[in-house]
């Protein structure tokens, strides 16, 4: 099983590495983008009197949004909605026949597919990033171990939640409208548009009782050595927390879904 799931997952890579052109695009886009984030968090520390917000200073504040963009690709943040299209179009069908499990089967072309683009936009755009300003890299190795494994947990964790915000296609004729407020909370709950750190406290204990933080603050806050020591293993631990929630709700209702499901035709 493990070796057809790597074949899938290598499959999904090559298809990725077709469209250069379009990555391209994407990676302009998002450097663009980056680069205007970051000259506004440079224009709010220099209204600032204080060297730090939300517990970050100027180098690490721009890191963010670096990181940040960086990430959006390697978690597929936007736009995901090619199992709602495989629901409504019947192709679903086709995943069904196969002797694999329907989830662990689109985990790894999302595995794919998330290895090309962090190697054609994730590491360009850090790359950039460090030409242009100076980053706040991780401090040790164990930073590095640490960020490594907190991106692997996210995209994962991502994946288990596009995933299973795609399974309304099976109740509903056109579920790319749940997968848009799905996307939407992601983006302003994840920390994406502005750190954590940088929302009144209540916001942040709700936000932090919630996935979405783990998607793309953790992450980060482990790059720019915000979360180091006990505090770093707490939010992997938290990360792995809700993999685990997510993955089993993802089958409970695949498997739901899967029971209403009719096919018809030869």
């Amino acid at each position: 099983m493990l070796t057809t799931l790597l074949a899938v997952a290598r499959q999904a890579l090559n298809r990725q590495l077709v469209y250069r052109a379009a990555n391209l695009a994407g990676l302009v886009t998002n450097a663009f983008f980056g680069f205007l984030r970051a000259s506004v968090l440079i224009a709010l520390f220099a209204a600032k009197t204080a060297p730090r917000v939300g517990g970050l200073d100027l180098r690490a504040a721009v890191t963010y949004t670096g990181v940040a963009q960086a990430l959006i690709v390697w978690v597929a943040l936007w736009g995901w909605w090619d199992l709602i299209d495989a629901i409504k179009t019947g192709d679903i069908a086709s995943d069904l026949q196969r002797p694999l499990s329907v989830f662990w089967y689109w985990c790894a072309q999302d595995a794919g597919r998330a290895v090309a683009q962090l190697v054609m936009r994730s590491l360009p755009i850090m790359a950039v990033y460090a030409v242009l300003f100076p980053l706040a890299l991780p401090r040790d190795v164990v930073q590095w171990i640490g960020f490594g494994t907190a991106i692997v947990m996210a995209w994962l964790l991502c994946f288990a939640w596009r995933f299973l915000y795609s399974l309304a296609g099976f109740w509903l004729t056109d579920a790319t409208s749940i997968g848009r407020a799905a996307a939407f909370l992601m983006t302003f709950l994840s920390g994406f548009l502005m750190p954590v750190g940088f929302f009144p406290p209540w916001a942040q204990t709700l936000m932090l009782l919630t996935p979405f933080p783990s998607f793309i603050n953790t992450p980060i806050e482990i790059f720019v050595n915000v979360a180091t020591g006990p505090h770093m293993l707490a939010l992997l631990a938290i990360q792995a927390f809700w993999i685990v929630v997510l993955i089993t709700l993802a089958h409970v209702v695949l498997y739901a879904g899967l029971r209403r499901l009719t096919m018809e035709g030869g």
